[in-house]
């Protein structure tokens, strides 16, 4: 079924918080280089995490689908104006969950990206294990970074659950030539990735119990003042580049 007005507002309403808090950010060009250095230490950091299972046949392009579309370190206010432009038109074309799955991926991204612009704005230099878990401490609360965790869950299962309804890989798939040409490339990648990632993956349960309980364990290290021993080889990201 077409998705109903309250799930293609909250996509607009989430889409426009994250438009203007990036607007936010890129306003002030020193916070701007240290928001982006925070995401390119988080994306090794990520990495590092999950060398496992983004080697796994099996679990490695819905592992890759995260660290590329929610942590990623690209530039994506393309990809959120596109959907702003085209709200009205995704809520007729796709099932109602769809759109809400949307509508949660960008409140998990306006999240993430207050927290990450507040662990910039503690951060010295540059980053390295010790300053990244100072400036994370301060930047955000326990129950914060549990509902950034468990958010990231949620939308994995609802993706899972996505990925069993009929014909809608075919639609998305036959979305790709009429997306590109009406400058909506950058939205249809983002749906057809993460569905694809999840369609091929099955079952889901093992690979979020494994995001859900290795974030959670890290989290809580942190906040307990440990700095875990292995970020310490993860070098330094400058933070004025």
């Amino acid at each position: 079924m077409p998705a109903t007005n309250s799930a293609a507002e909250r996509l607009r309403s989430a889409l426009l918080r994250v438009i203007d808090l990036r607007e936010q950010i890129q306003a002030d060009k020193a916070l701007a280089q240290r928001w982006r250095a925070v995401k390119r230490w988080q994306s090794r950091r990520l990495e590092q995490t999950y060398p496992d299972l983004l080697a796994s046949p099996r679990y490695g392009a819905a592992c890759q689908f995260f660290l590329d579309e929610i942590y990623g370190v690209r530039d994506f206010a393309q990809r959120d104006r596109e959907a702003l432009r085209v709200v009205p038109k995704l809520a007729r074309l796709l099932p109602e969950r769809a759109v809400a799955t949307m509508a949660h991926g960008v409140e998990l991204d306006a999240l993430s990206e207050a927290l990450d612009a507040r662990v910039a704005e503690h951060l010295p230099a540059r980053i390295d294990a010790a300053s990244y878990c100072a400036a994370y401490i301060a930047a955000g609360t326990p129950a914060e970074r549990e509902q950034q965790i468990g958010t990231i869950d949620e939308i994995g299962r609802s993706l899972e659950r996505l990925a069993r309804v009929p014909l809608l890989s075919t639609m998305l798939h036959m979305m790709r030539g009429p997306a590109e040409a009406a400058g909506l490339g950058h939205l249809h990648r983002f749906l057809a990735t993460g569905f694809d990632a999840f369609q091929a993956m099955g079952a889901a349960g093992t690979f979020l119990e494994a995001v859900r309980t290795r974030e959670t364990s890290l989290m809580q290290r942190v906040f307990d003042g440990e700095i875990p021993p292995e970020w310490t080889d993860l070098g330094a990201v400058a933070t004025d580049e």
